[in-house]
């Protein structure tokens, strides 16, 4: 086994780094300069046991860029000299600001030993460290030391002796940087990997990939990498503007924000101390009894402004479709294809455009989203949930994947895998449905204006997705006390800097989201709405139970006063009834309605339920189409006042309910069948869900006929 080592000493200026070093070194010790630079190069020896160790005093530094002297002679020997470990020096009393250098040295893929220097200065300051969070976080050992008193230098020489002759030394945790920039990283490592001949054999590839990414002149200059150049420019512009800041600040920007989670989540602070501006304003966005009303509270401004804002666009959006479908009946020759108008009108007109009049909700809400995860506040809120979901047995980690699902559950399932805990991630994907995604947004753009003062309607936006949030965090606690039971992993929160996005940052995100909304509507919500006209008026009925149209044209023959037209609409209306009640999805409702009835449930809602299955807006298309067949002034007035008219506050309340827990859809089932292996877990998720909406609802609407 090999017997002699070499470690490389390194730390931020001041740090204690010089005298851990003579502390290690004594008297064996060689000095002298870096060719063509005036920077001081240390070495010396130190014996453990049998072990001989070599041991290189690394210029102090506070970053591995190029900006300084003493930066490039630090890389260069990290990249030229075989090192077996590097001794990392933190001055215990400034934790944020030195171990930015570790995050860097991290990339390295060397291994580690962190040493929490001047540990009585970090007492005096009142700081208490959990070092074994910090060491899950970084993945490597902590020791602590006063190096001026020579305390703690022997335990440190232990765990050094113990790591270096270890059969297989731990490598440091990998740093995460976010949805957007790691896929980046990813590819250009893969394209380094590929050079020929490999230009080095000790430093992996992605910690030149992120430096081609920040941009750091000594990687760039490098031949290897001429050909990834331009490319790489490329992305960082498409990055920059994704990001809505240049990548040199993004990726500083995340790695303090990873230090500020770490710090936040092992570090206790018992005196006052300086804080930055980001902490200045953590004091209160993060304040343990002030936080999770700040975010509430939030939340709720998001909603009022979805409304109020989105509601004379979606006036004119209904106008607009009317309007359309008017005028296709209008130009239509009449006896010519009547059934092929009918499908454009009702069917595709009536069921996309049904949905698509909801689309300025969809924006402004995205939009809300897109500034949140912008500023920086996305992260606060998962940091203050926190505390609160691991009374539920989920760490604040896995509510991140529970913001993204109030945009769409498909991703947000994928953003689950940077959660560490195989039952922590199982047990938040099966959850992850019951958060309001923006499918759902149409059902409750539809129904709340229609059934609630305008005062009270973003109160009942924010009380559907409050109730969403509790009912997944309720189930969270069964699943982890049950099926995923175990211990609780300890994670890390990653809090980056407050920052301003931009406007055009801010318009991307919203557009990206809101495409792939318009992508859907185009594709799956067409085809399924034109399934559902199909379903709505095939079989064609012939024989009604009364002679409709000779009742009708003799009323019509009347002198037209307001009684007569009255009977004539009840008249059309019982006859489109009965031709609703004929066709597939009136049989396929009815059968459901006997299920559904004692939730409130008629058959043209359960017959709704089934296109919700597909897509959760195709509860609104299908109604729309249901609505438009058996309105005989077509469509004149709006749906929204049809269901006013034909349900109540309360029945409008747990049809949203229902279509919040109940089964996800199809485009959902698929990825959590991909993501977690399992058949079972999917179809528990189906039934589980199912089940728990069914009776909810049946308890809400059962009590609330007591009281309405």
């Amino acid at each position: 086994m090999k017997q002699t080592f070499r470690v490389a000493l390194a730390g931020n200026p001041n740090c204690g780094k010089t005298t851990i070093f003579n502390l290690l070194t004594g008297a064996h010790q060689h000095v002298g300069n870096y060719p063509g630079v005036t920077v001081e190069r240390k070495s010396g020896t130190v014996h453990i046991g049998v072990l001989e160790v070599e041991v290189i005093d690394l210029p102090g530094i506070y970053s591995l860029s190029s900006s300084s002297p003493e930066e490039k002679v630090a890389f260069k020997e990290l990249m030229n000299t075989p090192v077996d470990l590097i001794l990392n020096i933190v001055d215990a009393s400034n934790p944020q600001r030195n171990l930015y250098l570790t995050t860097q040295l991290a990339e390295l893929g060397i291994p580690m030993l962190l040493v929490f220097n001047m540990a009585d200065d970090a007492y005096r300051r009142g700081l208490k460290f959990n070092l074994p969070v910090l060491e899950h976080y970084f993945g490597v050992p902590i020791v602590r030391t006063v190096g001026a008193k020579g305390i703690g230098v022997e335990h440190m020489k232990h765990v050094l002796g113990h790591q270096l002759s270890a059969p297989e030394r731990k490598l440091p945790s990998p740093l995460r940087y976010g949805p957007y920039l790691d896929p980046a990283i990813q590819e250009l490592t893969a394209r380094i990997e590929s050079l020929e001949p490999p230009f080095t054999s000790r430093i992996p590839a992605r910690y030149f990939a992120i430096k081609l990414l920040e941009g750091d002149e000594a990687i760039c200059r490098m031949p290897p990498f001429a050909p990834l150049l331009d490319d790489t420019a490329k992305t960082r512009e498409k990055l920059a503007v994704r990001l809505g800041a240049e990548i040199e600040t993004i990726l500083p920007d995340s790695r303090y924000g990873m230090i500020s989670g770490a710090c936040r989540e092992a570090i206790r602070i018992t005196n006052e101390r300086r804080r930055q501006i980001s902490d200045d304003i953590d004091r209160f966005f993060t304040n343990r009894y002030l936080g999770l009303p700040i975010f509430l509270g939030v939340m709720f401004l998001i909603f009022f402004l979805t409304f109020s804002c989105a509601q004379p666009l979606v006036y004119l959006l209904e106008r607009f479709f009317g309007s359309l479908a008017e005028t296709i009946n209008q130009f239509w020759p009449s006896g010519k294809m009547d059934f092929v108008r009918a499908l454009l009108t009702d069917g595709i007109i009536g069921g996309v455009g049904g949905v698509l009049v909801f689309l300025p909700n969809i924006v402004f809400l995205f939009l809300g989203i897109a500034f949140l995860e912008g500023t920086g506040y996305m992260a606060r809120a998962a940091y203050v949930m926190d505390g609160f979901m691991h009374r539920f047995g989920l760490h604040g980690k896995s509510f991140i994947p529970m913001l993204l699902g109030f945009g769409c559950t498909v991703p947000a399932v994928m953003a689950t895998r940077s959660i560490e805990s195989e039952k922590d991630r199982l047990t938040t994907i099966m959850v992850l449905p019951l958060m309001s995604c923006g499918a759902r947004l149409p059902i409750y753009s539809l129904l709340i204006p229609a059934f609630f003062p305008e005062k009270f309607q973003a109160l009942m936006m924010w009380t559907i997705y409050i109730i969403g949030i509790l009912v997944a965090l309720a189930g969270a606690r069964i699943l982890k006390s049950t099926l995923f039971k175990g211990g609780d992993e300890v994670y890390v929160m990653e809090l980056p800097p407050y920052r301003m996005p931009t406007f055009r940052s801010l318009l991307l995100h919203m557009w990206e989201r809101t495409v792939l909304y318009l992508r859907k509507a185009g594709t799956l919500i067409l085809a399924a709405s034109i399934v559902l006209y199909l379903l709505n008026t095939l079989p064609v009925k012939t024989h009604y139970s009364k002679n409709y149209e000779e009742q009708i044209a003799a009323l019509e023959k009347q002198p037209a006063r307001p009684e007569i037209q009255e009977k004539i609409r009840t008249l059309q209306a019982e006859r489109n009834l009965e031709k609703l009640e004929y066709s597939f999805a009136g049989r396929i409702g009815r059968g459901l309605s006997h299920i559904l009835h004692p939730l409130g449930f008629d058959w043209q809602v359960s017959s709704a339920l089934i296109g919700a299955f597909a897509a959760k807006e195709l509860f609104v298309s299908q109604l729309g189409i249901l609505y438009s067949v058996a309105d005989s002034d077509g469509g004149a007035s709006s749906l929204q006042a049809k269901l006013k008219g034909q349900y109540t506050p309360l029945q409008a309340f747990c049809i949203m309910l229902f279509c919040l827990i109940s089964i996800p859809c199809v485009g959902t089932m698929a990825v959590v069948r991909r993501e977690t292996g399992s058949s079972f877990l999917t179809f528990l998720q189906f039934a589980g869900l199912t089940l728990a909406a069914y009776f909810l609802t049946l308890i809400v609407y059962q009590v609330g006929r007591l009281f309405f």
